[in-house]
């Protein structure tokens, strides 16, 4: 495992021109920071293709900054993602965040030619060799869809094995859960790089709604403290700071190979917390 830690910050494509001019003046602002790439989602069965494609290109060619796609392969054909593969490849992306990917609204199972992530590792592999640094998603505290923790371990380990360079978690609020994940993948000879993914906390209620979609755990002790401050935005963001900057601390010391920023579109939540950790960049 690479002893080098790496930074990065994750973007979501927007529907309007406002929204694209804001996401990049936050890309510039971050850009200055020095992190190692930027990541942009993709939407339910693919529904952002054309607008990941398009800011991915935009942030690799006016924010020069690497910039990782996310690509999925629930709704999409090979054919589409092999056209997309050699897009990013003849734009000189070098990274891919391959994922299954959420299912849209109304679909109640995985369509297309390949089923689950493991599948698209490999189909990457096999359409572009070793040309693609590809991350896959990691879940300390369970993919909510998976049947249990030994299923979702095992599945883990297939989209390693299947060729995935390095790993990026879901997030989380709880240090443990992060460092026995890593025990137990580490027993199935899992050696690549896995890092955190740190959610800023700003908002409770959109957090908390967001965090039972996903499957993420707020422990009581912080969900409680913020309906405590109701809409006292300054208090909740001040205390969402601190407790994701000790948090952010711990795993560093922890051995953390580095840290991914789920900004949503935002610079200084994330600034924030880099400030507070005296990151070297």
């Amino acid at each position: 495992m690479s002893q080098e830690r790496r930074y990065s910050f994750e973007f979501f494509p927007t529907k309007t021109e406002a929204g694209h001019e804001k996401l990049l003046n936050v890309a510039h602002q971050l850009a200055a920071f020095k992190p190692d790439f930027f990541s942009c989602t993709y939407g339910a069965g693919g529904s952002t293709r054309d607008r990941t494609l398009n800011t991915v290109l935009q942030l690799e060619r006016e924010v020069n900054i690497p910039a990782a796609p996310h690509l999925s392969c629930v709704g999409d054909t090979k054919a589409e993602l092999r056209e997309l593969l050699a897009q990013y490849k003849d734009a000189g992306v070098k990274r891919i965040v391959a994922l299954r990917g959420d299912l849209p609204s109304g679909m109640g199972m995985a369509s297309g030619e390949l089923r689950h992530a493991s599948d698209l590792v490999s189909f990457i592999r096999e359409e572009t060799g070793a040309h693609f640094h590809i991350e896959v998603a990691a879940y300390p505290e369970m993919h909510p869809q998976a049947r249990n923790f030994e299923d979702d371990i095992k599945h883990f380990v297939h989209k390693v094995k299947a060729g995935a360079d390095s790993a990026i978690t879901q997030y989380f609020f709880s240090a443990d859960c992060y460092f026995y994940f890593l025990e137990r993948v580490q027993k199935q000879g899992v050696d690549i790089p896995i890092v955190p993914g740190i959610m800023p906390i700003t908002n409770y209620s959109k957090l908390a709604r967001f965090s039972d979609a996903c499957g993420a755990e707020i422990p009581r002790w912080i969900r409680k403290q913020l309906e405590a401050y109701s809409d006292d935005t300054a208090s909740i963001q001040a205390f969402g700071e601190q407790v994701v900057t000790e948090m952010s601390e711990r795993l560093l010391q922890g051995g953390a190979p580095g840290l991914h920023f789920y900004t949503l579109n935002q610079a200084e939540p994330s600034l924030a917390i880099w400030n507070n950790l005296k990151l070297p960049r």
